[in-house]
């Protein structure tokens, strides 16, 4: 297993969470210098928050750990490919390195349907890395939404 299939496990356990808090199955560590220093999952529902994404949380935390608004050098690994808030977030950190499993093909902003990780237009970019672990984190993402239907129907 790679280091980038083990952090990826930890974003999943993550991930699990949330889906067992009836939130968006979505989680997320910060690695820094070989160990993780945050670990967040969706939390939107429970704060009544709708910046509560696991991404926003693990990067609080990892600031907080950091004693930095700066998370230079520090590696985010995400069950999915973040959305245009997260990853203007991820810039303004000056995120190094993000990795996630499963693209996101309605908000995804890591290429999907934006890339502001990459635009040239801004002053930092994020070095991307897709499709580890992909398949467990699309299952977590699709059994959740399929309880959702199946719930609603009468």
């Amino acid at each position: 297993m790679t280091n980038h299939e083990t952090y990826m496990r930890e974003a999943l356990k993550q991930a699990r969470i949330a889906l067992e808090k009836d939130e968006v199955p979505v989680g997320a560590v910060i690695v820094y210098k070989g160990q993780i220093i945050a670990r967040a999952h969706n939390q939107i529902k429970m704060l009544k928050d709708p910046t509560a994404h696991a991404e926003m949380i693990v990067i609080t935390q990892a600031a907080a750990y950091l004693k930095n608004e700066r998370l230079n050098g520090a590696s985010m690994y995400a069950t999915i490919e973040p959305c245009p808030m997260c990853a203007g977030a991820m810039v303004l950190a000056r995120l190094q390195n993000l990795c996630y499993a499963a693209e996101d093909p309605k908000s995804g902003a890591a290429g999907s349907v934006v890339d502001i990780l990459q635009s040239k237009k801004l002053n930092h970019r994020v070095e991307v890395a897709s499709g580890i672990l992909r398949n467990e984190s699309r299952s977590l993402i699709q059994e959740f939404f399929k309880q959702k239907r199946n719930f609603a129907k009468p």
